[in-house]
């Protein structure tokens, strides 16, 4: 056969070449409308906002202003609705306290279709992983998280975040409105820097900036696939410029991981290094990753460390700085909540000039405004699951196995159905009689059940760690002339920034806290 073509001749070649990659569309075609038909025939009982027939509803949530059309398709399609991203792609997007509960209970993996998306990037890590490995790499990671672990983080954070203030101090002097997001966003790389790799005190270098930025372009191209239909094939999709950049920043993430994982490897070949970072004040997460066991003695092998620790820094570096920028805002918009937060911090420190663990769960009220901020301005809008078998609702309907599942946790906290004047403002639904009261599905920012976000703890210690000391260095007001606009990219962003004035509070403001 082999023979045969090769004694064709070019023009020959050309035309068998082209008839099979006919053949091999006509039969990609063929899978993805079958799969159309089967994920439309399960969702058969649930109606859905009308759909374009090229994109779906992806043009609708593409558009500015997406999340208010969410939240108006909840009014009009209660419980849950079908939600198709391009023509073949379908979910049933759910934002019902009962409905999520009847699947995020589970542990079902999350969906392969959007979350391959990441695999690039992010290797086969504790976000994507499904089945015994995900039980074997959650059981390993677990101990990172303990409070012991976590205890020492504290001032962790107040360095990482003084930092910031001190850049802060600087802007403020000139009088004028400036976008936080970003400083936010360095100072969130700042302390995962530290906490995952043992960095130095000294703030950013230039190789890790350019891993920021990498990290940042990574986001924002990865949701850009989501959203276009015609880049969710992986050969279309690395042939153009979008997937090449994807991949050029990938590149960077992963050299970066990598020469630090190789030298602490290295380090630790030296038995003295190693009783060093056990002497340590605190263990970073890579030391935790490098020691861990399962029950056979099987350590992380290198592609899963690498994956790991990507997965550690995307999930806690981007989520963390969209939480800390709308609860500054959230303060700025409503400072008779920020005055309160602030005199009970004073309270709890006193004459102290530090935080320390001990504080954090005296910080109630500044709890509760950040629960309420996590409510109203999700860092994760959207997560996604498929099916590993039939879930039957509360009102009869039911998914066969195999079914996509959208949860929308930005619409579940905006449900009308679910919270009272749910554009309100109101920290005291967090009180500990309100939060006894309601459906432990109904506020769900970490996600839910057993797949829920392992670093949860970690990312609220940071929060108030890092908010109680910017509400005693500066007392935040809106721009009224920028206000935010809201939009989801993986996690909730700004589509122009969040401008905010920033006012010394007092003369010596630029003393550390920390």
């Amino acid at each position: 056969m082999a023979t045969a073509l090769l004694s064709l001749s070019p023009s020959r070649l050309g035309l068998w070449a082209s008839v099979l990659v006919l053949v091999l569309v006509f039969i990609k075609l063929v899978g993805l409308v079958l799969r159309k038909q089967m994920l439309a025939k399960a969702m058969n009982n649930f109606s859905g906002p009308p759909t374009h027939w090229l994109f779906g509803h992806a043009h609708e949530i593409q558009k500015t202003g997406s999340l208010d059309k969410v939240v108006s398709w909840i009014h009009q399609y209660p419980s849950a609705h079908q939600l198709w991203l391009g023509p073949f792609l379908g979910f049933l997007n759910i934002y019902e306290p009962d409905y999520v509960k009847a699947v995020y209970s589970r542990g079902d993996p999350k969906a392969a279709d959007l979350y391959d998306f990441f695999l690039q990037w992010i290797g086969k890590g504790l976000l994507v992983l499904h089945g015994p490995k995900w039980h074997q790499h959650r059981k390993l990671l677990t101990p990172g998280f303990h409070y012991d672990v976590l205890k020492p983080y504290v001032a962790v954070f107040a360095e990482s975040t003084n930092l910031m203030l001190d850049k802060w101090e600087k802007k403020a002097r000139e009088d004028k409105s400036f976008d936080i997001f970003s400083d936010v966003g360095h100072m969130a790389l700042d302390t995962l820097m530290k906490c995952t790799f043992g960095k130095g005190d000294s703030g950013l270098g230039q190789r890790d900036s350019s891993y920021y930025s990498a990290i940042s372009d990574l986001t924002l191209l990865a949701q850009q696939r989501i959203d276009s239909f015609q880049f969710h094939n992986d050969f279309i999709y690395w042939l153009t410029p979008h997937g090449r950049r994807f991949l050029k920043a990938c590149k960077v993430a992963h050299d970066h991981t990598d020469q630090v994982i190789r030298e602490r490897k290295e380090a630790l070949k030296d038995e003295k290094e190693w009783e060093k970072i056990q002497k340590r004040r605190h263990l970073d997460f890579l030391d935790i990753l490098l020691g861990a066991k399962d029950d056979g003695g099987v350590k992380l092998s290198d592609a899963d460390l690498r994956a790991e620790v990507d997965t550690f820094m995307f999930e806690g570096h981007d989520t963390t700085t969209s939480g800390i920028a709308w609860f500054l805002y959230c303060m700025a918009r409503y400072p008779e909540h920020q005055k309160r937060c602030r005199e009970e911090v004073q309270e709890i420190l006193g004459d102290r000039d530090s935080t320390q663990w001990d504080d954090l769960g005296k910080m109630s009220y500044l709890t509760m405004c950040i629960k309420e901020s996590l409510r109203l301005y999700p860092p994760v809008p959207q997560v996604y699951r498929q099916l590993s078998k039939p879930v039957s609702f509360v009102d009869g309907r039911s998914l066969p196995a195999g079914s996509l599942i959208s949860l929308h946790i930005y619409g579940l906290h905006r449900n009308g159905a679910v919270w009272p004047d749910p554009e309100v403002f109101d920290p005291l639904r967090f009180s500990s009689e309100n939060s006894t009261r309601r459906h432990p599905f109904a506020f769900i920012p970490f996600s839910a059940g057993p797949r829920n976000c392992i670093g949860q703890q970690f990312a609220m210690n940071e929060m108030k760690v890092v908010t109680a000391l910017c509400l005693l260095r500066f007392e935040f007001s809106l721009d009224h002339s920028r206000l935010p606009i809201m939009i989801p990219q993986l996690i909730l962003r700004s589509k122009n920034g969040i401008h905010l004035h920033l006012k010394p509070l007092s003369p010596d403001s630029g003393k550390k806290l920390c």
